[in-house]
């Protein structure tokens, strides 16, 4: 019980901070190499999953899908068809002291400052050297360069057999 008192804890304060973050920050119109920009509305997309990264990333993200990507992780199609994005967003996470007092002890973590926004873009033929995505990253709504992304595709090759997605769907 309180293992989904938490997930629903984290899923509601991440939703919040993405709706705050974009009201913030607004949507930039900088272009990322190679040439994919942050979709107008990339906020409102669908959930896939949440996650909690450890390690030296260390913070909590969400996963969104637009319309294709979201039909082909409900009809478990792959490969994912040209025309899919997906969002990652993501949010350095700070314990909560109000959460943490409602619990009585230091468990509860929330979204704190966001890193950044990471994007896959499915096209087979733009992106056929790279297993037919585009990725994407964007700090403050500002494209990453070139240099960011150089290590995007090799981290994504084991993901191979899922089409070079890591993210299953959270049904």
């Amino acid at each position: 019980m309180k293992r989904i008192v938490f997930t629903l804890v984290a899923v509601i304060a991440v939703a919040g901070i993405a709706a705050l973050t974009a009201r913030a920050s607004g949507r930039a119109d900088g272009e990322a190499t190679p040439g994919i920009k942050l979709p107008p509305g990339y906020r409102d997309w669908r959930l896939i999953s949440v996650a909690h990264e450890a390690g030296s990333l260390n913070d909590l993200r969400a996963v969104l899908g637009n319309d294709a990507a979201i039909e082909a992780y409900r009809k478990e199609k792959l490969p994912f068809p040209d025309g899919t994005i997906i969002a990652r967003l993501a949010w350095s996470y700070v314990p909560s002291e109000e959460n943490n007092k409602a619990f009585g002890r230091e468990q509860s973590f929330v979204a704190g400052a966001p890193t950044n926004v990471q994007l896959m873009v499915k096209d087979s033929k733009k992106y056929a050297a790279t297993g037919g995505w585009g990725f994407a990253q964007f700090k403050d709504g500002k494209p990453a360069d070139e240099a960011a992304l150089k290590g995007c595709f090799s981290c994504h090759e084991p993901a191979k057999a899922n089409d070079f997605v890591f993210t299953h769907y959270a049904h």
